[in-house]
């Protein structure tokens, strides 16, 4: 049911063109999605609808849990890896900057902010929506809350204490999952940020409106009860809705008209309309039971971001709506089903004791039962007038036709459980055949973990740090921060990756120096409580004691002025044999020269003593 049926305001003013939009809208999503996402809901909650079945003569309303197990095991396994590891987020800042003390200090504000909202708990909800209907969408909402602590208060000039609580309000930011069934968008556009606008269609309670009236934030008007629309109920399911105290609420971000939107807000500040200006503004619009408007503001954030965040499961091209594990898994869990029912509805009719009976030879006003010790009276031989009857024996190939559609779920939807991996993967539990088998699964979840922290954690984090900066920068410093995303892998991928480290491990030798890595990524890969003293611990154990250290660093140098002594005793030994072959060399070349100096020696000393013969001769013969 649309605002068509109900008094609204003509389309000639803001809200008239924003409840216009809307409708159409309304009527798009109804057409195409409305169905198909009422019963996705039911498949996943295991409710029954006579429309759901495929055959008129069903009795059984049996739902396998086939795809409500595998929308709960993909779901887990984005959250396990997405805050698995506590922190699921991280801050980059520019090189240039000297100062890197102030990430330290956003990250540590932003982390203990989202804790104390609870953020973790409402991004499970978009995440479990995303699986359910194909797409997770979330508003962020900013509101005030008190926050009480104890405290203690000198009093009597500091003789005595008073013990109390003291109360501080401040601003926080919160993240408001949102129901496909209440999310409006333009369905040309296949993004937030590309559509005209959007809108979150719901019931309010009505105490939450006039609070916001009294606090200033909306106008002044008289409220009525909306009448009921089980279309907008977070659970279509149920047969009789609550109606008292309800505020149908639209909230629309996006651009409007420009000359509707200044006729408005000038008119309430007295004041005349600017002639030059775009023809859209981007302004938020709310507007309560389709005619009363209650507020109309250019967009206040200084990014001029819409404060709407949406992630498909999977993508389906130039369509905003995507594709979540109940669309994958659906043929198959419709199969199953019809095959449950098949068996279980022939199963009474082979288990259940039948009689054919003579009834023309019954006792007047008798009434036939079937049950041990019961006596029947007949007239005449029970032979002739009761006969058992049965329509044969159960197929018993349709017990393992179900198991083979139960592994065509878990095929479509890439869902599998640890504990049934050896059987549903691949129908073997070789270790090779689990690793093959595996690697598909896991890129299958790692691209929809991509995609969610591409398409929604990263944009909300950062939105929500902006605003954060906008509205109390003497908390959040005004920067320009890059953040990224810090999850990892989700269970059964480190599962996984941890028995590949171990069989690594088991050839290595434990003196081997990427032995105490591998130990260390296998405790960094496991879910334990106290998993980052393991790793300090094993890092602490690593580092070398400061005396064995220094013990090694003389060890050391006396080894190096040893290795020194030596290598200048074999420079001086080669230095020597050097020489001495330099010397057999001249020696070589003057050899000759020696020996002509020896003969001509011995020449010379046999001419002088000739000549000293002579020289005796001659002095003997005077």
């Amino acid at each position: 049911m649309d605002y068509e049926n109900d008094q609204t305001a003509s389309t000639d003013s803001l809200e008239g063109w924003v409840i216009d939009k809307c409708n159409k809208w309304r009527d798009h999503f109804d057409s195409n999605y409305e169905e198909k996402f009422d019963e996705y809901y039911r498949l996943w909650r295991g409710i029954w609808a006579q429309e759901d079945s495929l055959r008129n003569s069903e009795r059984s309303r049996i739902i396998s849990p086939a795809l409500q197990q595998a929308v709960e095991s993909s779901v887990a396994e984005v959250e396990e890896a997405t805050f698995g590891r506590g922190t699921f987020f991280d801050i980059k800042d520019d090189l240039q900057d000297p100062n890197q003390g102030d990430i330290q200090l956003i990250r540590q504000q932003l982390t203990e902010d989202f804790q104390f909202v609870g953020v973790r708990k409402q991004i499970a909800e978009c995440l479990i929506n995303s699986a359910i209907f194909g797409t997770g969408i979330g508003e962020i909402v900013a509101y005030e809350t008190k926050h009480f602590k104890p405290a203690t208060q000198p009093i009597m000039d500091g003789d005595m204490q008073a013990i109390g609580v003291t109360e501080t309000t401040r601003t926080v930011f919160n993240l408001r999952p949102v129901l496909p069934q209440n999310f409006l968008i333009d369905p040309i556009a296949t993004s937030i940020k590309d559509a005209l606008g959007v809108a979150i269609d719901e019931f309010v309670p009505y105490y939450q409106v006039r609070q916001l009236q009294e606090q200033g934030v909306y106008n002044e008007a008289e409220l009525t009860t909306a009448p009921p629309d089980s279309d907008l109920e977070a659970d279509a399911e149920l047969s009789i809705s609550y109606s008292d105290d309800k505020i149908r609420l639209t909230k629309y971000y996006g651009l409007v008209p420009r000359e509707l939107f200044e006729s408005v807000v000038y008119e309430m500040e007295d004041e005349d309309i600017e002639e030059e200006g775009p023809e859209y503004i981007e302004a938020i619009v709310v507007i309560a039971n389709g005619n009363i408007l209650l507020k109309a503001e250019a967009n206040p954030y200084m990014m001029e971001d819409r404060p709407v965040v949406a992630f498909p499961w999977d993508i389906v091209p130039g369509r905003f709506w995507g594709r979540g594990v109940c669309e994958k898994g659906y043929n198959a869990q419709k199969a199953l089903d019809t095959e449950l029912r098949a068996r279980i509805d022939a199963l009474a009719l082979t288990v259940h004791p039948m009689m054919a009976v003579d009834a023309s030879r019954l006792p007047r006003g008798a009434k036939l039962e079937i049950r041990p010790g019961k006596t029947i009276l007949t007239n005449g031989n029970p032979a002739e007038i009761l006969q058992p009857f049965n329509f044969g024996k159960l197929d018993p190939n349709t017990f393992q036709q179900a198991g083979a559609l139960q592994q065509m779920v878990q095929m479509a939807t890439g869902a599998i459980d640890a504990a049934g991996i050896p059987g549903s993967v691949n129908g073997t539990s070789t270790a090779a055949g689990i690793s093959m088998s595996l690697g598909a699964i896991i890129k299958r979840h790692k691209r929809t973990l991509i995609n969610f922290q591409d398409s929604f954690l990263i944009p909300l984090v950062t939105k929500v740090a902006h605003r954060y900066m906008q509205f109390d920068p003497e908390r959040y410093p005004v920067k320009d921060f890059k953040f990224i995303t810090t999850s990892s892998l989700g269970i059964i991928a480190r599962e996984y990756e941890v028995t590949q480290l171990v069989q690594l491990l088991q050839t290595m030798s434990p003196d081997s120096p990427m032995y105490p890595l591998l130990i260390e990524s296998i405790v960094d890969n496991m879910n334990l409580s106290n998993r980052e003293e393991i790793i300090d611990s094993l890092r602490k154990a690593n580092e070398p004691d400061p005396e064995q250290q220094a013990m090694q660093q003389q060890a050391m140098e006396l080894d190096m002025a040893q290795k020194q002594a030596s290598l200048q005793n074999y420079q001086a030994q080669t230095e020597e044999i050097q020489s001495r072959i330099r010397q057999n060399e001249v020696e070589t070349q003057l050899l000759p020269a020696d020996s002509q100096t020896k003969r001509m020696e011995v020449m010379l000393k046999g001419a002088v003593e000739t000549d000293e013969t002579d020289k005796e001769f001659d002095r003997r013969a005077r």
